[in-house]
């Protein structure tokens, strides 16, 4: 299993970094590695909204199956609150993530936005080891560079 957490500290409250990121459709403006997002169902918010997510990694190309396992959205009155939008992958590449928004302690105009994936990928594609070494040396970088993007539209 491939476990790969990346992070970022933005200048904007937990509110606004929900607001930008709860629209699960805007997603590829910040992921380069999303190509399109196709809801498979009428809600498009909350548990139990499922999606495909056309995915490109260099020349790999594959359909992401994901649905949302955990919503806490943060409310408008709570400044200091925490945010969590959790899926779970059921297609090729298999495991669960998290993104978690939170307020930095000391700073609740600054926010800190943490992304952490557990997937598990096909023998095809490395299996174990292929999760391992492609999540820290291929997902990793990638990751970070999409979160360079989200601080980026976040903070303009």
């Amino acid at each position: 299993m491939g476990d790969v957490t990346v992070s970022i500290e933005l200048d904007a409250t937990p509110l606004e970094v929900w607001a930008f990121v709860e629209p699960i459709e805007r997603h590829v403006d910040w992921m380069t590695d999303a190509v399109a997002i196709r809801f498979q169902t009428e809600q498009t918010r909350d548990v139990g909204t499922t999606f495909l997510c056309d995915t490109r990694i260099g020349p790999i190309r594959l359909v992401d199956r994901m649905e949302i396992t955990e919503w806490q959205p943060i409310a408008d009155s709570d400044v200091a609150a925490a945010g969590r939008m959790g899926v779970r992958h059921t297609g090729i590449v298999a495991g669960a993530g998290v993104f978690t928004i939170e307020a930095v302690p000391d700073s609740p105009s600054r926010t800190r936005f943490t992304w952490t994936e557990r997937l598990d990928f096909p023998w095809y594609l490395g299996g174990r080891i292929g999760a391992i070494v492609g999540g820290r040396l291929v997902l990793g970088p990638i990751w970070r560079r999409n979160l360079k993007t989200l601080k980026r539209l976040v903070e303009t």
